[in-house]
């Protein structure tokens, strides 16, 4: 732990990206400040311009001299949690984003390690036996799976059948294409594929690679039997109720 002399004071640092409390000591050169602030903000030193924001004064105050290895900052008006703001004089091109995160190098937990810790979701699941560690999980998936097909006969869904699916306002008419699992869809389970009349679907009746349907691109879907509805769905005519010109 590092003593704090009498000339040390605690001042409010801000950029466009950065804002923290740090102390100074008023015997530093301008330019020893300026490499002290780089960690802080992301600026070199050579790329600061450095202004000092009082309360009452009508204008920020440079801190700047001719000669900054020498100048001490004792020359300027420091005071106690004082804003110290430091403005980025590079191109907007030269700058870093730092709001872009995709760059950032994500640390991702081994498998091993995250398996050993005892305030995990998983270890949660494992201590009330749920997911995966259910003794009785396959037998639970058996019985859902039959509860699925036994919805697709009593909602008379099978291939080729004229469906509506989702609520009645949207009204995505189309045919059955496919009815039965998709193994590379999570969480299995049955899915009928369904044709729209009109490219409001997500795929052409392919998923991860594997086709099992044909159709033109954005007509196909994928949903549970329980948002299909059976029934006579004409192919909506946009175009019928038009009289001739």
């Amino acid at each position: 732990m590092s003593l704090v002399t009498a000339a040390d004071i605690p001042i409010r640092v801000t950029s466009d990206n950065a804002s923290a409390e740090r102390r100074v000591t008023l015997s530093w050169t301008i330019a020893f400040l300026k490499s002290k602030l780089e960690p802080v903000t992301g600026i070199p030193p050579n790329s600061q311009q450095l202004t000092l924001r009082l309360p009452h004064a009508p204008q920020p105050i440079p801190i700047s001299s001719h000669d900054e290895d020498t100048t001490q900052i004792a020359s300027f008006p420091l005071q106690p949690y004082v804003e110290l703001h430091v403005a980025d004089t590079r191109p907007l091109a030269a700058r870093p984003n730092f709001q872009d995160i995709s760059q950032v190098e994500k640390y991702v937990m081994p498998v091993e390690e995250y398996d050993k810790l005892n305030d995990s979701v998983l270890a949660w699941k494992r201590r009330n036996k749920l997911g995966r560690f259910d003794p009785n999980k396959d037998e639970k998936e058996l019985k859902e799976l039959k509860r699925q097909y036994e919805e697709v006969d009593t909602r008379k869904i099978s291939v080729g059948a004229r469906c509506r699916v989702g609520d009645a306002d949207l009204d995505r008419r189309g045919t059955v294409r496919y009815v039965g699992e998709v193994n590379e869809i999570p969480n299995g389970g049955v899915w009928v594929g369904f044709e729209a009349d009109e490219p409001t679907g997500k795929n052409n009746g392919y998923v991860g690679g594997e086709r099992y349907f044909e159709c033109a691109p954005k007509h196909g879907s994928f949903v549970r039997p329980d948002r299909v509805e059976v029934g006579d769905f004409p192919v909506v005519d946009e175009l019928g109720d038009l009289e001739e010109i």
